[in-house]
C-alpha cells in the first residue's frame, strides 16, 4: 500500500509537469477530452508523447525531455503542425442556435439564443471544435499567425490564461448540472407530497396514484445514485 502511494503521487507529478508543457488548447486533437487527461496519459503510459499537433514539434521535444524520450514526428492520425487558427463567424449566416458556444472549451464565443454570435479573437485557441455543430456551416478558421507554428506561434502565457477559463467553465457547467439535478429532486419531492396528499381516491385512481408514485420515487433514487456517483468523483479526484 505504502508503495503505491508513492507511485501516485510521483505519477501526479509528473502529469503535472507534463499538463505544463501542453499548449492549453484543449482542441481534443490529441485523442483526450482535454490537456489534462491527455497528461495524465502520457504520465501513465497509456499515450505517446507525439499526439499534440498545436505544440508542434517543439512541443514533442518538451514533452521528450521530461519523458526521458527521443523527439519523434507528429502523429498524423491527430493532425498536422499548422499556423495558429482564429475562428470566424459570419453574422450575416449565424442564427443564434448556440451550438458553438456550448462546444467552445474556452467560452471564447459570445451570444444568445437566436441573436448573432461572434468570437473574441484574443481568447480563442483555435481549436476548431465550433466548426462541426454550426449547422448552417458560418464558421471558418482563419489564419493567424503565418509563418508561425507550434509553440512559435503561441505562448506560455497565453496556455496559462486558456487553462484558467477551461477549468474555470468545467466547473461552471458542474455546477449549473448539480443545480439543475437539486430543482428536479425537489420538483421530484413536491409532486410526490401532492400525490400523497390526495384523498377519498377510487381503487383506478388509487392504482393511477401508485403508479404515480412508483415513477417518482424511481426518479428520485436515480438522481440520488447520480449525485453519489458526481461526489465520489470529486471525492477521488486529485
Amino acid at each position: 500500500m505504502f508503495c503505491l502511494s508513492i507511485l501516485a503521487v510521483t505519477i501526479k507529478s509528473l502529469a503535472d509537469q507534463l499538463e505544463d508543457l501542453l499548449p492549453q488548447t484543449q482542441c481534443t486533437k490529441c485523442g483526450y477530452p482535454a490537456c489534462r487527461p491527455y497528461a495524465e496519459a502520457m504520465a501513465k503510459g497509456e499515450a505517446s508523447h507525439n499526439q499534440c499537433p498545436p505544440g508542434g514539434i517543439e512541443g514533442v521535444a518538451r514533452l521528450a525531455q521530461v519523458l526521458g524520450k527521443p523527439v519523434i514526428p507528429i502523429n498524423p492520425v491527430n493532425g498536422i503542425e499548422r499556423p495558429r487558427p482564429l475562428a470566424v463567424i459570419d453574422e450575416a449566416r449565424c442564427i443564434g442556435c448556440t451550438l458553438c458556444i456550448q462546444a467552445c472549451p474556452v467560452d471564447a464565443i459570445i451570444g444568445a439564443p437566436k441573436q448573432m454570435h461572434t468570437v473574441v479573437a484574443d481568447l480563442c485557441t483555435g481549436c476548431d471544435l465550433c466548426v462541426a455543430p454550426c449547422p448552417v456551416d458560418c464558421i471558418d478558421m482563419v489564419e493567424l499567425t503565418t509563418g508561425l507554428t507550434g509553440w512559435d506561434a503561441w505562448s506560455p502565457a497565453l496556455a496559462a490564461a486558456a487553462r484558467e477559463r477551461h477549468d474555470f467553465r468545467t466547473r461552471r457547467l458542474q455546477r449549473e448540472r448539480e443545480e439543475n439535478d437539486a430543482r428536479l429532486a425537489a420538483k421530484a419531492a413536491a409532486k410526490l407530497r401532492e400525490v400523497n396528499n390526495t384523498h377519498t381516491l377510487t381503487p383506478e385512481e388509487q392504482a393511477e396514484k401508485a403508479r404515480k408514485k412508483a415513477i417518482i420515487e424511481a426518479a428520485m433514487e436515480r438522481a440520488r445514485l447520480k449525485k453519489e456517483a458526481a461526489d465520489a468523483l470529486k471525492k477521488d479526484a486529485p
